[in-house]
């Protein structure tokens, strides 16, 4: 069971957080009453971690994929050392305060990701481990183990209940992915009521199905028993684990085994009972006695001679291996190797053109050797989306000797040094996947679907957001111009639903060099997420020596022609595969006489980015009749066009025929651009 120093320990863990939550008279005590023996076994036995260099890169990964029972990890990471004081415990949920109601990544040092949407924890935890599995097999040499650590996950009955969690499970499993072990806090109660009535599947066999090792520890109390299992699951180093940990939610409580206990306070008179229940002092608050503060703070020593020892082997390595050890301290360090956009193609004009994902493919060939950090895939989509990075192996459980046998798979083989991540048909975990390799540090990630799937991603892309990570999402397909396949695959609604997340860079390039540009401002931009959202179709590629360069496209907006005149009579504007109709539109009405000023808008967050003076220059307000074209839902493109202007796009489901004959029925054609000016500006 537990020593007397274990108990009191266990018992300050719990009552910090049981303080927290009464004090802000707001949270979720039940998790933290339950669960805080095995969180104490984790931390104070198993868990690699420096709290005085809490991004130190060779550090395990804790994921608190219940969110909810963020006052447990609060407690833990001021016990430890990581610079949350008591004062900032009582600040719990208050405005401005280093304890949110959910752990916020980049907000609290420690907090490895943003969690409470429950299953996304889980599935950011399985994108860590294969983050540490693919750094292993790269730069890992006999006697020089320089990427050594893994990822441990405390999940709920909520967390195993979302598909997103099924998912992540499913291809962690596949995977191999021996250093990922999972606490799960079984107390057989949610928000609302027991899990009899929703959850009653064998968690383990279908964990087991999926190919892990799992393991029951019988009495959550018993830190023996955690001991044990989480010994067993170290070393299984072929499955991820999973150990069921039977506990009680609220333990010791009056509100114990109650759905009651989950997320209100306990209330005063219940405080004190639980502590008397528990043998602990009623007052002062927050209170942490001398020992187990002493027991705690061995995490600080722990973690420096940890670190030291990295340290000397990072040493070491580099006199063995220079290359490749300057090349995994870039990466860690998020550096770009020189010169990595140097075999970008630019490609020649073209009235027939290319569609954007193909030349994104050309694209991905001629920086993927160059850019290491580069690494990702799609869902079971490579032959559409064009997302592989061709020769340079698949991502895998192990190397296969037959891997160049199986149909699909890359020339380059299989291993664990790949970088090609292939999801499978898994849009939700694919995003919450990528989240996880972005949060871990050494990769540019990437995911790839169809536009229309976007929809199956948005919670893991709005995390993305929120957390200012570096995923990319590579979204093909992007119109109804996709064709026959119907208004099931059409997107329709999703560019202005992306576009409405903020701090998510939403990209739709006009032609093959704003493509090319596009991938570079993916590259670069390393404080949020990007989205590049291509066609199916072929499109034109402009003309550069008639119309600006695109590097243009930096800037959100910008002048492809009539730049020359300061007052134009008309204002077209496009992104994506309609900028090459505005330009045939524009060609047409200046025949007539009629001054025209095309617009590419590929990104409406990097022009509104753009100084005033800029976006002025660009869109004059003096020119009020303007008129936008998308092959996507109109709203939000009033902000640009204006009460005076009109919009060319399609607020209706579309229909499944050949794309040539959507687009002129749906009145995507030069023709009726021509004719909505005409009706615009009253001739």
């Amino acid at each position: 069971m537990s020593d007397s120093l274990d108990q009191q320990c266990i018992d300050t863990l719990r009552f910090l957080s049981v303080d927290m939550v009464q004090n802000a008279d707001s949270g979720h005590p039940g998790l933290p009453l339950a669960a805080a023996p095995m969180a104490y076994v984790l931390w104070t036995r198993f868990l690699k971690h420096h709290p005085s260099n809490p991004l130190w890169a060779d550090r395990d990964r804790f994921v608190l994929s219940a969110g909810h029972g963020s006052a447990l990890l609060y407690s833990l990471l001021q016990v430890t050392g990581y610079g949350l004081t008591i004062a900032d415990l009582k600040q719990f949920r208050q405005w401005g305060s280093k304890t949110p109601g959910h752990p916020e990544r980049g907000h609290t040092a420690g907090v490895e990701v943003t969690t409470g949407p429950l299953g996304q924890g889980l599935a950011n935890a399985v994108g860590l481990a294969i983050a540490e599995a693919q750094l292993a097999g790269t730069y890992n040499r006999d006697g020089h183990p320089v990427v050594d650590h893994r990822t441990w996950a405390l999940v709920s009955d909520g967390d195993l209940m979302e598909g997103v969690a099924s998912e992540a499970v499913s291809l962690a499993g596949h995977l191999k992915l021996g250093k990922l072990v999972c606490l799960y806090d079984d107390n057989e109660v949610t928000l609302s009521a027991g899990t009899a009535i929703t959850f009653t599947e064998d968690r383990a066999k279908r964990f087991e199905a999926c190919g892990w090792q799992t393991l029951r520890v019988a009495d959550g109390n018993d830190v023996d028993a955690i001991d044990r299992a989480l010994q067993s699951a170290v070393a299984d180093t072929t499955r991820p684990s999973l150990i069921l940990v039977r506990t009680h939610l609220g333990y010791g409580s009056p509100k114990q085994d109650s759905f009651k206990a989950h997320g209100s306070p306990l209330g005063d008179k219940d405080v004190a009972a639980t502590k008397a229940r528990l043998g602990w002092p009623e007052s002062p608050a927050f209170h942490v006695p001398d020992a187990a503060a002493a027991k705690f703070r061995e995490a600080q020593l722990a973690g420096e001679k940890a670190e030291a020892e990295w340290n000397r082997r990072m040493a070491t390595y580099a006199k063995a291996f220079p290359a490749s050890s300057k090349e995994l301290e870039a990466r860690l360090k998020g550096e770009l190797p020189e010169g990595w956009d140097a075999d970008m193609p630019a490609f020649p004009a073209d009235a027939k053109g290319l569609s954007t994902r193909v030349a994104g493919r050309q694209i991905l060939a001629a920086i993927g050797r160059k850019l290491p950090s580069l690494f990702g895939g799609s869902a079971d989509l490579d032959p559409s989306t064009f997302t592989n990075l061709v020769g340079l192996g698949d991502f895998g459980p192990a190397p296969a000797a037959d891997a160049k046998k199986v149909e699909g798979a890359d020339d380059g083989g299989t291993s664990r040094a790949g970088r090609n991540l292939h999801f499978g048909v898994r849009e939700h975990a694919m995003g919450a996947i990528v989240n996880g390799l972005a949060a871990h540090g050494g990769f540019i990630p990437y995911g790839s679907t169809f536009l229309i799937f976007s929809d199956y991603m948005r919670p893991a892309i709005r995390l993305a957001a929120l957390q200012k990570l570096h995923a990319l999402h590579v979204f093909t397909h992007d119109s109804i111009a996709l064709g026959e396949d119907g208004p099931t695959h059409q997107p329709i609604e999703q560019l202005v639903s992306l576009r409405a997340i903020p701090g998510l860079t939403v990209i739709r390039p006009a032609d093959a060099n704003e493509t090319a540009v596009a991938w570079k401002v993916a590259v670069t931009m390393r404080d949020r997420p990007v989205l590049l959202v291509l066609t199916r179709q072929d499109v034109p590629t402009l003309d550069r020596s008639r119309h600006p360069a695109a590097t243009g496209l930096v800037n959100g907006g910008y002048i492809l022609s009539g730049a020359g005149d300061a007052a134009p009579d008309l204002i077209l504007m496009a992104s994506g595969s309609e900028v090459g109709l505005i330009v045939a539109a524009a060609e047409t009405l200046g025949q007539d006489g009629i001054k025209v000023r095309c617009v590419s808008m590929p990104s409406w967050d990097l022009f509104d980015a753009q100084p005033p003076a800029y976006r002025d220059t660009v869109l004059p307000p003096a020119v009020t009749k303007r008129l936008a074209v998308e092959a996507g839902a109109t709203l939000g493109w009033e902000r640009y066009v204006g009460q005076a202007g009109d919009v060319v796009g399609i607020d209706h489901f579309g229909a499944s025929a050949p794309a040539k004959v959507l687009l002129r029925e749906f009145g995507f054609s030069a023709d009726n651009v021509v004719a909505r000016a005409r009706r615009l500006l009253g001739k």
